[in-house]
């Protein structure tokens, strides 16, 4: 079975600043890659480019059967290619971007209503039964506000997952947490991995990732520098600015 997700000598500039650098990268169906580095080494924008968020200038990118336009033919493909090929990846980020005016449920209704045209009464069922998943189904009539920032981010999660979505993207989803709500929002992407959801996760939670990841991959200074198991990467790195930047994170 052909990869999901391939990354082909991918080139990523902000100006002249190159921020990713040959990226060869391949994540099977159902696997979970999760993606690690300081601060800027850019994890963020790897996993960004994958749904178009970000848009790479040299190299090749395929997801999901789709080659995804670089910078130069974007203006080819256009918003609405765009938006086709995002139908099947989901995309969870630190901020949880729900609407603050739409209840809980009209937020995970919304999209597929609008996107994939379903009925508003398969799209709100969809989403009572997505609520149950991320243990939130008494809360479909609140208001963002009214929720933790926990419950917010599973709520975001059951809106990516109310588009069907192929592989899900996680950027750093508990960094904008209080530490007592990382664990609920966590333990719903165990549940995710453990059902077979192709995922790509960017996290800073080393224990999370040891424990869910299939590979791991080292990324810094925009270039993947090592990629192995969780037991691998952890308890045995190879590459020396691996084992610095595992020595530091691993002492907090």
């Amino acid at each position: 079975m052909s990869p999901i997700v391939t990354f082909s000598a991918v080139d990523k500039f902000y100006g002249s600043f190159q921020v990713l650098r040959g990226i060869d990268l391949e994540v099977a169906r159902g696997e979970v890659v999760v993606v690690i580095g300081a601060s800027g080494s850019g994890k963020s924008t790897l996993i960004r480019c994958v749904n178009g968020l970000e848009m790479y200038q040299r190299g090749r990118l395929v997801v999901d059967g789709y080659d995804m336009p670089n910078a130069e033919d974007r203006e080819l493909v256009g918003e609405k290619g765009l938006a086709d090929i995002r139908k099947g990846v989901g995309m969870v980020f630190q901020q949880f971007n729900l609407f603050p005016h739409k209840t809980v449920l009209e937020n995970i209704a919304l999209a597929p209503v609008r996107v994939r045209k379903k009925s508003r009464h398969e799209a709100e069922a969809t989403a009572r039964r997505l609520l149950a998943r991320v243990g939130l189904e008494s809360q479909a009539a609140k208001y963002p506000a009214q929720l933790s920032g926990g419950q917010q981010q599973r709520v975001a999660i059951a809106r990516s997952l109310a588009m069907e979505p192929h592989v899900m993207l996680f950027d750093e989803p508990t960094s904008a947490l209080d530490p007592e709500m990382v664990g609920e929002v966590l333990d719903v992407m165990r549940e995710l991995a453990a059902e077979g959801m192709t995922m790509m996760i960017v996290t800073h939670e080393m224990g999370f990732a040891r424990e869910v990841a299939d590979r791991v991959v080292y990324i810094d200074r925009g270039s993947i520098l090592e990629v192995g198991s969780p037991q691998a990467i952890f308890d045995t790195p190879q590459n020396e600015r691996t084992q610095m930047f595992l020595s530091r994170v691993l002492k907090h």
